[in-house]
């Protein structure tokens, strides 16, 4: 059962205080109509910690020393996970069919981070189409799947998925790459070594997204919904420093970078809509 803050009594003065240090540290923008939601998925892990209002928990997160573990256990609190196999699949298959090729001609390993990977479902999604379409056979590729929230990297990594993942995969590549498991399905062994890496990132440290946006694809899509403009800015243009010269980032239909100020230009390629950073033509 759901814990409602109004009805544990704790006081919501404290919430514009949480709502600016999660801003900050975490890129999330929680708008006072937002507010209670806050407040309640906060609220666990203040009466957890034996506190008796949000202002106690936010003097823990702005100036505990320890504060680090604490920020971990709030990016869990407020991740949304919900994603499936096969997501926007016209995306995935361009980057498949059409930016893959192009990066295979330089003969470099072809690398793909995607970020954040919520339970693993869409590094996995890639992972099945390169290999429907025999790719790992013929280039070396890397998928690095990245999330901030622990216990989604940890279901990741365990490979277990319930049904709902599975409502806009094909029959056929269900029983192909998944095995019953009681409630749920196992991935294939051989398909979920196919992703080279499993990591917690947030997204507005710059130096865990510098360690792994050095890649010519980043497929960072349904995240962007939940950031404020100016958050959106500063990661845009982390990924852009890291980068190679020529590289591809994919955003989900909701979201758009055209009423920002960054270095990647939105083009069709191959049916889709991505963005393309080319510093040749700066």
């Amino acid at each position: 059962m759901a814990l409602h803050a109004e009805s544990l009594g704790l006081s919501s003065s404290a919430l514009p205080l949480l709502a600016a240090a999660v801003h900050e540290r975490l890129g999330l923008l929680y708008e006072p109509s937002r507010f209670d939601s806050l407040a309640d998925r906060l609220a666990p892990l203040v009466l957890e910690r034996g506190f008796e209002s949000f202002l106690d928990y936010y003097y823990l997160l702005k100036y505990d020393a320890a504060s680090a573990a604490e920020w971990l256990r709030v990016m869990d609190a407020l991740s949304v996970t919900e994603t499936y196999f096969w997501r926007e699949i016209d995306q995935l298959r361009a980057i498949v069919q059409h930016i893959v090729p192009r990066l295979a001609a330089a003969r470099d390993p072809v690398r793909i981070w995607s970020v954040p990977c919520a339970n693993g479902e869409e590094p996995l999604t890639l992972a099945m189409l390169f290999e429907e379409a025999g790719w790992f056979d013929r280039v070396p590729i890397e998928i690095h799947g990245s999330d901030a929230s622990e216990a989604a990297i940890a279901r990741a990594r365990a490979g277990r998925y319930r049904e709902r993942a599975f409502r806009s995969l094909p029959t056929a590549l269900r029983a192909r790459y998944f095995t019953p498991c009681g409630d749920t399905w196992a991935v294939d062994p051989d398909l979920h070594r196919r992703i080279t890496s499993w990591s917690v990132v947030n997204l507005m440290c710059d130096r865990e997204v510098d360690e792994r946006a050095r890649v010519p694809v980043i497929v960072c899509r349904n995240v962007f919904i939940y950031f404020s403009p100016a958050s959106v800015e500063r990661v845009a243009a982390a990924f852009a420093r890291a980068m190679p010269p020529r590289a591809y980032l994919c955003l989900g239909a909701s979201e758009s970078l055209l009423k920002l100020r960054t270095a990647f230009e939105l083009q069709e390629v191959g049916g889709a809509f991505v963005y393309v950073k080319d510093d040749r033509n700066v």
